[in-house]
């Protein structure tokens, strides 16, 4: 076992502790992973504000990306000493989504993440006699972690893995949910749905796909600003206009694709009003477990469609290495996305400044 520290939530509704923890060597198939950094999504907050189930005592964060200390046994994808992104999704290779070619719904990573652990049940980090449970297999808000070597993507030395840990569920999100899910083709519109750090990714993912008109809609100025300079060419307040007439004004009766990275139930609706009747909708947000999504039935009687995307349907161990490459060569701006660097210590202000909108993307250094 090794000594680390890692920030604990105890409950719902309470304040993380940072704590000293212990941390096993991986098992068969595992890595151990000493951690450069970390995002903080809105994701980790579901569990805080218990927006969707958890078990406690768990270990939050999914957005890791570090350098693999040690290997287990039969590990054959990375070695000690690679520099690795841990996406959020594991992929087992074997269930029909994997052999399909949709290993982002592998159906194994369902019940891991519901359950706290990594794939197969294992708990690997410990507060004296207590297993920790960790966050979508991963637990990132700690020094080190051990994931199965699927949820470690090798990628090249020499980006920051301050940046790259973004690549881990954020950006891929917005990029896959564009590129892979919408299919967004060159000259078509789209209308996105909240400008944090998903929804300005998903910009990014347009502006490559070569998309018409990209309209950016959110009701801060400052992410709309964020948004003008990622790429968008019109910017819609939703606290000052109605977005779904102002979509339908610019786009002159609807845009071709819509997706929505809030998680609210609500601007959902608005996002699929905001497409023609033969648009395509894109749910990216997560919206708490229990909220139910009203929609006219006669609208998909009209040809419209309406899609959910998990990390924006990506091959982790293709799309990721590709996305951090087109990082590296200036093609898509990921560093504007944080706002803020944070320490471990500070895990709990960095919290806060999420949930008061002050940040896009925060990062945790170690």
């Amino acid at each position: 076992m090794l000594p680390t520290k890692a920030a604990v939530l105890y409950g719902a509704n309470e304040r993380l502790r940072v704590e000293e923890v212990t941390i096993d060597d991986p098992q068969a198939y595992e890595v151990r992973v000493k951690l450069v950094a970390t995002g903080l999504c809105h994701s980790d907050l579901h569990v805080l504000r218990a927006a969707v189930p958890s078990p406690f005592p768990i270990v939050l964060g999914h957005e890791g990306a570090g350098i693999v200390e040690k290997v287990g046994k039969g590990v054959t994808s990375v070695k000690t000493g690679d520099h690795v992104v841990l996406p959020v999704i594991f992929t087992c290779g074997k269930c029909r989504y994997c052999v399909e070619g949709q290993p982002a719904l592998c159906a194994e990573v369902l019940p891991a993440h519901l359950m706290g652990t990594l794939p197969g049940g294992g708990k690997r980090l410990h507060k004296g006699n207590e297993d920790l449970h960790v966050f979508y297999s991963q637990g990132s808000f700690a020094e080190y972690v051990v994931v199965h070597e699927r949820s470690a993507v090798k990628v090249r030395d020499d980006v920051p893995l301050e940046i790259a840990c973004l690549f881990s569920c954020g950006v891929t999100t917005g990029l896959g949910s564009v590129i892979n899910r919408a299919g967004l083709r060159s000259g078509e519109s789209i209308a996105i749905y909240g400008c944090g750090g998903v929804g300005l990714s998903c910009i990014m993912g347009a502006r490559l796909a070569g998309a018409g008109k990209i309209i950016a809609i959110d009701i801060l100025e400052k992410k709309l600003e964020m948004a003008e300079e990622m790429g968008a060419d019109f910017l819609v307040n939703a606290a000052r206009e109605d977005p779904q007439q102002k979509v339908m004004q610019i786009t002159g009766g609807g845009a071709d694709y819509a997706i929505e990275s809030v998680g609210n139930v609500k601007i959902m609706a608005q996002a699929f009003g905001s497409i023609h009747s033969a648009g395509t909708c894109v749910l990216v947000g997560a919206a708490p477990m229990l909220d139910i999504l009203g929609l006219f039935p006669y609208e998909f009687l009209l040809g419209k469609t309406l899609k959910g995307s998990l990390l924006g349907n990506v091959r982790t161990s293709i799309d990721v290495p590709q996305y951090v490459d087109m990082y590296m060569d200036g093609k898509i701006p990921v560093q504007k996305l944080i706002s803020r660097y944070y320490s471990l210590q500070q895990i709990n202000e960095a919290i806060d400044a999420v949930e008061k909108g002050e940040v896009l993307r925060s990062v945790i250094r170690f």
